[in-house]
């Protein structure tokens, strides 16, 4: 059953906290996990979250501070000295302490790493800030189990016992040559049920899948997902084992990619968060609505070239809106889907394949829809060459709009621009244009105007 964090929990831990009960509150959250701990002090104000990250040891709270909101985290940071920081990043796995190196201002930075004491724990930091946030090298961890070819099962299995000391979890045991080029894995069960005089080599499966440091953070994830791993190793360009990539750390990255990719699709073109300023927001928000509004004044002038047709026939007019929004949701269901099979990469086939499916799917969809417009104007009394324009016009922009929203996100995948983008305000007012420009286009061709 998970441990449930109450209001009266909360009032009492700030209670202490303002009456200095250390002893108690230290015995109080000892006694909870980190990922308990890290709720209670999200509910807290800064002053009273500073003072339990002092309070508490640097192995309770290190895990704590990585399960915090990344800006709450800067915050309480910014309250601790460079000392108080090493401290705790020595007790981080070196991914962790690499990303929160990384959210430091550079002079800090460079003061709390020349504050860790474990010289080889602060050189593994400075490696991973080397690399790419969004690759492999930025992702792995440094802490991994890996054994020499020419060992014994006996030696082997003392070695481990030294490096598991500071391995939070051995998903895999990586087998290297002298030069610690990665040549496979060892079996636990080969490992336990081999003789303890012989060598790793003749027990070790050369078969393991493995990435670059400079392979993309989503070519990770496939991978991952691909062959349902926990770990996998990560190689420099000579084929040296460097690190490993954990199914925790893929898992915050396609929930960071997601948020962005939402952000983007809702026309928000820079990364932020609710709690952000004003100013942070607005020059978020602001360009894509930018993009709206001159989407909104072409389809202004759209409708002025066709004053003629609204003079004659006002009910199109009426009209306006339900092809505008036919032509956005059928581009915006389009583009999600296509966006999101690019990100699982199951987007194969040719161009043209792809473009018979989608006017095969457009026009089911636009009979139907059209039939209904129809059986509509019948029951209002609508003129059935009026309701056969508004049927046909819609048919021929469910088309087009079908087609934007599923070759612009390929595309721009093929440019190497993110296709989310494609998604939200870029399709709905690109459709919008072209929506309207053909419904007046096509009812001027059928009314004979």
């Amino acid at each position: 059953m998970a441990f449930q964090i109450s209001k009266e929990l909360i009032t009492e831990v700030q209670h202490l906290v303002q009456n200095a009960g250390d002893k108690k509150l230290r015995s109080m959250l000892n006694e909870i996990h980190f990922a308990d701990i890290a709720e209670i002090i999200g509910e807290l104000n800064l002053t009273e979250a500073t003072y339990i990250i002092k309070l508490l040891d640097s192995e309770k709270t290190s895990e704590a501070l990585m399960e915090l909101e990344e800006d709450f985290r800067e915050r309480i940071l910014e309250n601790l000295s460079a000392k108080e920081i090493a401290e705790e990043l020595e007790e981080m796995d070196t991914d962790d302490a690499a990303d929160v190196i990384a959210e430091l201002p550079d002079e800090l930075a460079e003061e709390v790493i020349a504050e860790i004491e474990d010289e080889k724990h602060a050189e593994d930091i400075k490696e991973l800030l080397s690399y790419g946030e969004d690759t492999a090298g930025g992702l792995m961890a440094k802490e991994l189990v890996r054994v020499k070819e020419t060992w014994t099962i006996a030696g082997c299995v003392r070695e481990m016992r030294r490096q598991a000391k500071n391995v939070t979890r051995v998903h895999s045991i990586y087998v290297v040559d002298k030069e610690d080029k990665l040549k496979g894995r060892l079996s636990l069960k080969d490992l336990l049920t081999a003789p303890t005089k012989a060598q790793i080599s003749d027990v070790y499966i050369p078969k393991v899948d493995f990435v670059d440091v400079d392979t993309e953070g989503e070519e990770v994830a496939r991978v991952m997902q691909k062959y349902d791993l926990e770990a996998i190793p990560v190689v420099d360009h000579e084929g040296v084992l460097v690190g490993r990539v954990t199914i925790d750390d893929i898992v915050d990255f396609i929930k960071d990619e997601a948020e962005k990719d939402y952000q983007l699709a809702a026309g928000i073109s820079q990364d932020v968060e609710a709690d952000d300023s004003v100013l942070e927001l607005t020059r978020a928000r602001l360009p894509w609505l930018i993009l709206g509004l001159f989407g909104g004044l072409g389809s202004v002038f759209i409708m002025e070239g066709f004053e003629d047709a609204l003079a004659k026939y006002k009910e199109l007019f009426f009209f306006t809106p339900l092809i505008a929004a036919m032509a956005g949701n059928v581009g915006v269901q389009s583009s999600a889907i296509i966006v999101q099979g690019l990100a699982n990469d199951v987007v194969k086939g040719s161009l043209f394949n792809r473009l018979v499916k989608e006017i095969s799917l457009s026009l089911i969809s636009g009979i139907t829809l059209g039939i209904l417009v129809i059986l509509f104007g019948l029951i209002i009394g609508m003129e059935m060459d009026f309701s056969l324009t508004i049927a046909i016009s819609m048919l021929c922009v469910i088309i087009v709009a079908a087609l934007i929203g599923t070759f612009v996100p390929i595309i721009l995948d093929k440019r190497g621009i993110d296709p989310a983008i494609a998604t939200g305000p870029f399709i709905t007012t690109s459709n919008d244009i072209f929506g309207i420009f053909l419904f007046f286009y096509i009812a001027k061709l059928m009314l004979q105007f």
